[in-house]
């Protein structure tokens, strides 16, 4: 791909709002893009694809205050209902001030992850989460591996939507397992 195409393909992505940034605190502009975009992917599948992050231990999907919001737009249209003034609020509120990961993990036994422990890197700068839960029980899957989903919440006040960073969950030993790299700058 050319430059010229690589700035032109740039340029609008920026102008429909996509991958501009991660909107970290919404403001009425971003509320109102997220709920079109939401009532927009009811016939996407893959519309959260710039949320989700793969790795060689699982997948991360992060949500934040725009995907939440677009999410539930959606789920409001699948209704065929508008989003209610409160729900909006609601949805917005819950988990302000912090930024929320889920991450699917492959491992070899049910309680594998059990004993995890997340942290954020931004540079040389560690985010401990705020919230913490690790699935006790993994799911077996056909293959014989077990998937465990678990949820991370980490503080925003330290992010800004343009940041770098990598996710790194640790064993009970303190041993890293696995990392993902998150581009806040790739997400709305």
């Amino acid at each position: 791909m050319t430059r010229a195409l690589v700035l032109l393909a740039a340029a609008a992505l920026i102008a429909t709002g996509e991958a501009a940034a991660a909107s970290l605190a919404l403001t009425e502009a971003d509320r109102q893009a997220a709920i079109r975009a939401g009532e927009r992917s009811t016939t996407a599948d893959n519309y959260d694809r710039e949320w989700r992050v793969g790795g060689e231990g699982g997948e991360v999907l992060v949500l934040t205050p725009f995907h939440r919001l677009a999410v539930a737009s959606r789920h409001a249209a699948f209704k065929n209902e508008p989003l209610k003034p409160a729900e909006i609020e609601r949805t917005v509120k819950k988990e302000a001030g912090r930024l929320v990961v889920w991450v699917h993990l492959r491992g070899r036994s049910e309680d594998f992850a059990r004993h995890y422990a997340p942290r954020l890197m931004y540079g040389t700068r560690e985010i401990r989460p705020s919230f913490v839960q690790n699935e006790r029980t993994a799911i077996r899957r056909d293959d014989g591996a077990f998937l465990a989903r678990c949820v991370y919440g980490f503080p925003v006040r330290d992010l800004d939507g343009s940041a770098r960073v990598v996710l790194v969950v640790a064993d009970h030993e303190g041993r890293d397992v696995t990392r993902f790299t998150i581009d806040l700058a790739a997400m709305r």
